[in-house]
């Protein structure tokens, strides 16, 4: 051998030897001395306690699931015993309400005065060595056994769970590195989990145990329900994995108690966003119920969900403290349908609760909506439906649910038993929370017989405060627009009605006589008024009613079919048991400071001519009205004095005035004055059905006395 070849050989030699003494000094080297480098390491660049306080080992192995040569390289595999990650200074993990803590409890570890976050049994990983070669550390999985975690937020907002990096790019002044880490799946194994958080005033602590064995995602929530939660471009690829824990929930959340158990999958895809990570609850507070089943997409970046939600319980206002979503107050409502989540997009995070069925009282509901979490308010967007609303569900909402409806639902205001009109305050305060552009329709209306209510269709708006109804529509005939400024104190409304061309045998469809009536109701209602209740709104307004109706029916029949047992005795008096046809029925009521006047009010039958005067008081809630009528002929009308109607709205009283008998023609003569009422009340009859409209003449004769 040459001396050349001598010299290569030592050379190879001299490396083997090396590379030989390196890998028996990494195979036997005593990880734990590295420890206290690596705590401090740790605990330095996340701002807080961190400790491996058990055995720190590296093992080496082939992967044999690696292609060709690769599979004969060695892996190392680290795992760690007992490890704690800390709170921040400035946070007590053992106050229990949530507030600093100004001065850390002198607790006997002295490394964490302010409590742990997070303990773990043991980690263990594994590193691909040849990735390191491109300055990447892979790290395929983590597996994490039994993790224990203390979540704690003050009221201040300051919380546990931001970690604040020593060199986060905010206050690294150097270049970022070259370096990457990259970790595809998490698996996790028992666990507890505690929350303290004085924002959400929540106390909750839950547990994570293993089913024992896996349950398949689609025997968990059924195999129907499986393709309303995976989109059809999914279903078939990437389904969600089966179910490998069981979770039970307990504790308070916005001070109310709340329990409840599910399960989920066992393991965290951190780098394949198609991958779905399997969840199913069943929550219950107060009388609240929420259950949802599917999957969170992208959980590495905890993107979006994907679930089937049903939820149920007294009112729809109680989940505003459980989901953040302003609802109104209702009749006990459940409802089930699919929601899906964008939770990093840029305006804020999206939430789509789409295609839901359900029912709020008795009315059945349908619909879309979505929430953006937008700013500088969330939004609510979408449309909805019933095919049948029941106008008591309706109560609620505008404050006039029953003293009964009210105890359902737990709540503690009553409405006083000498009130008709509803004293419940709307809660304006609220309406700061959100905004929302919902529409809604219902196309059938069951209702009390003696409400004109057919179907419904509104457009609801609510913008910083104040909330637009446009329209506000009732059937093809009634039009409505309603404000309601919640931003002033006391609140301030205004509402603009319009009815044309109401059919009579569509406003009354169980009146038999009705149902070949000809007649139409016409009007205008326009008033504004202040107040924080229907009550006071009403006891406040001022503004101008007209009525115009022609060709109706009276009678006993009607009045006892309505349930207006005033007007039954009125017209027992007036008219006895006869039906009366009316050809003509006008009103111009004046309302000022919620008093109502009539200026012209009167009814022109076959028979008679009735004058109503006297005033409704929406503020003391009396009627103080006089019926004065005039005969067209002595073989009907016999009554000769003026009636009555006086007392309270809730107990009306009616009779015949004592005194001179009526004088003949005096209702002829009182007509008139009324030169302007009636002139107003001519423009709402249609220029083209003025000559059949048997109100034309009768108005008209009015406009030339004077």
């Amino acid at each position: 051998m040459t001396k050349t070849g001598k010299v290569l050989t030592g050379i190879v030699g001299v490396i083997l030897l090396l590379l030989v003494a390196a890998i028996v000094f990494v195979m036997t080297f005593d990880w734990n001395r590295l420890k206290p480098t690596i705590n401090e390491k740790v605990a330095t660049e996340l701002q807080r306690p961190f400790a491996i306080r058990g055995n720190l080992g590296v093992d080496w192995s082939r992967k044999g699931d690696e292609p060709g040569w690769r599979g004969w390289v060695p892996w190392p595999h680290i795992h760690a015993e007992d490890l704690v990650l800390g709170n921040p200074p400035d946070l007590a993990g053992d106050k229990a309400d949530g507030k600093a803590n100004d001065a850390p409890d002198k607790a006997p570890a002295a490394a964490f005065p302010a409590g742990e976050m997070v303990t773990l049994k043991r980690v263990d990983a594994s590193i691909a060595p040849l990735a390191l070669l491109a300055k990447k550390v892979l790290i395929p999985r983590i597996w994490l056994t039994q993790p224990d975690a203390n979540l704690l937020r003050l009221a201040n907002g300051k919380n546990n769970w931001t970690f604040n990096l020593a060199n986060s790019p905010a206050e690294d002044k150097h270049a970022p590195s070259d370096w990457s880490v990259n970790i595809n799946d998490i698996v996790f194994d028992r666990g507890n989990i505690n929350l303290k958080d004085a924002v959400l005033q929540a106390d909750l602590h839950a547990v994570i145990d293993p089913l024992g064995k896996p349950l398949p995602f689609a025997e968990v929530i059924g195999a129907r329900d499986e393709s309303k939660v995976q989109p059809p471009a999914e279903q078939g690829q990437n389904k969600a994995p089966d179910f490998m824990f069981g979770w039970k929930i307990d504790g308070k959340y916005q001070g109310q108690p709340l329990t409840g158990s599910g399960k989920i999958g066992g393991m965290l895809s951190m780098s394949d966003a198609s991958i779905p990570f399997p969840l199913q609850a069943d929550v219950r507070s107060g009388s609240t119920r929420i259950v949802v089943a599917g999957t969170l997409t992208d959980p590495g970046n905890l993107a979006g969900l994907d679930l089937q939600l049903k939820f149920s319980g007294a009112s729809l206002d109680n989940l505003y403290p459980l989901i953040g979503v302003l609802l109104p107050a209702t009749p006990a409502y459940n409802t089930d349908g699919r929601l899906m989540a964008s939770l990093k997009q840029a305006g804020g995070a999206v939430y789509r609760y789409e295609n839901f069925n359900g029912k709020i009282g008795d009315s059945d509901i349908h619909g879309s909506l979505t929430y953006t979490s937008s700013q500088p308010r969330p939004k609510l967007m979408g449309n909805m439906s019933s095919d049948k609303l029941r106008f008591a569900d309706l109560a609620p909402l505008i404050g006039a649910d029953s003293n009964q409806e009210k105890a359902h639902r737990g709540e503690r205001s009553r409405q006083p038993s000498n009130k008709v009109l509803p004293t419940e305050k709307f809660d304006t305060k609220s309406w700061q929370v959100m905004d929302a552009d919902v529409t809604y329709t219902a196309k059938r209306i069951d209702r009390d017989k003696s409400l004109p209510l057919t179907d419904l269709a509104t457009h609801v708006v609510l913008n910083h405060g104040e909330l637009l109804l446009d329209p506000l529509r009732f059937g093809m005939a009634v039009n409505a627009i309603v404000r309601l400024n919640g931003n002033q104190n006391p609140m301030h409304g205004k509402v603009d009605l319009h009815a044309r061309r109401l059919q009579l045998k569509e406003l009354l469809p169980q009146v038999q006589a009705m149902r070949n009536s000809l007649g139409q109701l016409n009007g205008d209602a326009s008033f504004t008024a202040t107040g924080n209740s229907v009550a006071t709104l009403l006891a406040t307004s001022n503004g101008n009613l007209r009525l115009l109706l022609n060709q109706g029916l009276i009678s006993r029949s009607l009045m006892e079919l309505l349930g207006l047992n005033v007007g039954n005795y009125l017209v027992a008096k007036l008219f006895g048991d006869d039906e009366v046809k009316i050809n003509c029925a006008v009103a111009d009521i004046q309302l000022r400071h919620g008093l109502a006047t009539p200026r012209l009010f009167v009814i022109d039958t076959e028979n008679a001519i009735i004058n109503i005067t006297g005033n409704i008081n929406f503020a003391t809630e009396r009627l103080d009205l006089s019926i004065d009528p005039e005969s067209k002929g002595l073989r009907i009308l016999t009554l000769r004095s003026p009636l009555y109607v006086k007392g309270t709205f809730k107990r009306p009283d009616a009779g015949v005035k004592a005194g001179p008998l009526l004088a003949r023609g005096a209702v002829a003569a009182v007509l008139g004055v009324a030169l302007t009422p009636a002139a107003a009340l001519l423009a709402l009859i249609s220029p083209s059905e003025a000559e059949q409209n048997p109100c034309t003449p009768f108005l008209q004769k009015m406009k030339q006395k004077k």
